[in-house]
């Protein structure tokens, strides 16, 4: 693994995730904000989750303390949740505009606290791996907004990479 690669990764992340929020314009504040009894809930939560989430995993990569979890009901609009949203991205390229290569190889260790379990766990990861580890995480909740956005009627796309990096380049 090594830095260009993970910029680049992170800019299709970042591109698909401009794409999510586009059709998740096409939303009433209601429906962004309505209930639905799977994961972590409306359209809203998931954008907050992944803003809170970028965050919380960037500011480890930057050994900066870590900020509260972002609550949701402190996002009732669209706009909000995209502010909110975008101030995280800003927050992730400022990071890796950072790194270096031997970055990437660098480890943490940190406690973890799943809510609602017998954690918290101990880990030691590299760098790399937590940066994945986000990406990951980014691509499992965008498939979950994808399915919620279809049931709503907004419009949605194709998120495979390999799609994206083709069509960028044509």
């Amino acid at each position: 693994m090594n830095l260009h690669m993970i910029r680049r990764l992170y800019a299709t992340n970042e591109a698909l995730h401009r794409r999510l929020w586009a059709s998740i314009e096409q939303l009433t504040d209601e429906q962004f904000v309505q209930e639905v009894p799977y994961s972590i809930g409306s359209v809203r939560n998931h954008m907050v989750h992944l803003a809170s989430v970028d965050q919380r995993w960037l500011n480890r990569v930057a050994d900066q303390p870590l900020p509260d979890r972002l609550r949701y009901e402190d996002y009732p609009t669209k706009a909000a949740a995209r502010e909110v949203w975008e101030e995280a991205q800003a927050q992730v390229r400022a990071v890796l505009a950072t790194l270096t290569e031997v970055h990437l190889t660098r480890t943490l260790t940190f406690d973890i606290q799943r809510p609602n379990s017998s954690w918290p766990i101990t880990i030691t990861v590299a760098v790399w791996q937590v940066l994945m580890h986000v990406l990951n995480h980014g691509t499992d909740h965008r498939a979950q907004v994808l399915r919620l956005l279809h049931d709503f009627g907004a419009p949605t796309f194709e998120q495979d990479w390999m799609i994206h990096w083709w069509e960028a380049g044509r």
